[in-house]
């Protein structure tokens, strides 16, 4: 496909290639683009529309929502409930599974959807993000329950990402590569801007916070150390880091220039009793799949992230992921 050419004709042209498709999955990855276009729209008016700041309510994990935290899990339903291109929903910012209301036709999928990642940053105007994984939905259930969304990644029919940044660019990924569309806003499209994505296998960048630092296990206070100590060290080259508390901001540096990002487990984590920081289902699996499909690695420093099976839909997990080889490091001392 060409640069410029639009996302939907980019699904359709490569929908022709798939027996039996019938434009569900097409109409699926629409409503998500018109759902992404209109909180891109809300992101940036911020202030200008009252909508930053404190929702003062709680989501399920406890964590302080955002005003843009529950209007973009609104926004979300409201894009996809209608059409009948899903079952049903699940979303970080709600309890349970989010049920279709009565008479609403099923498709033939199943959402996930982080609505606002990196939301403590908005107030602050740095980049976040809408991050989305589609599974298949079961056949014969009307209203799939919390059970029919326990898939490992590797079950993943799409993933991707939408970034609110200087420009808002959705990222995508269908099992084939990894393709990149930008929004015009003059024409209120999303154009193709890059496709076949690929992350270089070596990197002399990293992201994590530091400010964890006397938390972390073992392995990762070695993998740091040494990037720390530069070329004069067992790694032999100098290292930069970056840290933005956003995952798609973080994956969207790794897609454009390499690198590795970790939130790794920790003793503070442990303590809490918790498995981890990111979420399994919301976070970690669509971002593992987008860098695994652009030739990178996904680890949780014992096991690729894309076959951990999950046991519920608020699952965390560590994350580790990006440049193939220093994720395979990390996961090597980690061994």
């Amino acid at each position: 496909m060409r640069i410029g050419t639009t996302l939907t004709n980019y699904i359709i042209d490569n929908q022709r290639h798939i027996p039996g498709a019938t434009g569900e999955f097409t109409g699926l990855l629409n409503d998500i683009a018109v759902a992404c276009k209109k909180i891109a729209d809300v992101v940036n008016k911020g202030g200008l529309v009252n909508v930053l700041g404190s929702a003062d309510t709680e989501n399920v994990q406890g964590e302080q929502q955002k005003k843009l935290d529950v209007i973009s899990n609104q926004i979300v339903i409201d894009a996809l409930q209608h059409n009948g291109t899903i079952a049903a929903l699940a979303s970080e910012e709600m309890d349970s599974v989010y049920h279709l209301p009565d008479g609403k036709p099923r498709g033939k999928y199943l959402l996930l959807c982080d609505p606002l990642d990196g939301s403590s940053n908005i107030d602050v105007n740095v980049s976040v993000g809408t991050i989305f994984s589609i599974l298949k939905a079961p056949e014969g259930v009307d209203n799939p329950g919390e059970r029919e969304f326990l898939k490992p990644g590797t079950e993943q029919v799409a993933a991707g990402y939408c970034l609110y940044g200087p420009s808002t660019m959705l990222v995508l990924t269908t099992g084939n590569g990894v393709t990149m569309f930008t929004l015009d806003r003059d024409i209120g499209e999303f154009l193709l801007t890059r496709k076949n994505v690929t992350i270089d296998a070596d990197t002399r960048e990293f992201a994590i916070n530091v400010s964890n630092q006397r938390f972390w296990e073992a392995p990762v206070q070695r993998y740091i150390a040494e990037c720390q100590q530069g070329r004069e060290g067992p790694l032999g080259k100098d290292f930069n880091m970056r840290w933005v508390a956003s995952m798609v901001a973080e994956v969207h540096r790794i897609l454009t220039r390499g690198g590795i990002f970790m939130y790794p487990m920790d003793s503070k984590i442990q303590a809490s009793g918790k498995q981890g920081k990111l979420r399994l289902m919301y976070e970690a699996n669509p971002m593992a799949s987008i860098i695994e499909q652009a030739g990178g690695a996904a680890s949780t420093g014992r096991q690729r992230i894309l076959e951990v099976q999950p046991e519920e839909i608020h699952q965390r997990v560590p994350v580790i992921l990006g440049s193939r080889n220093e994720v395979k490091r990390v996961a090597a001392y980690h061994a």
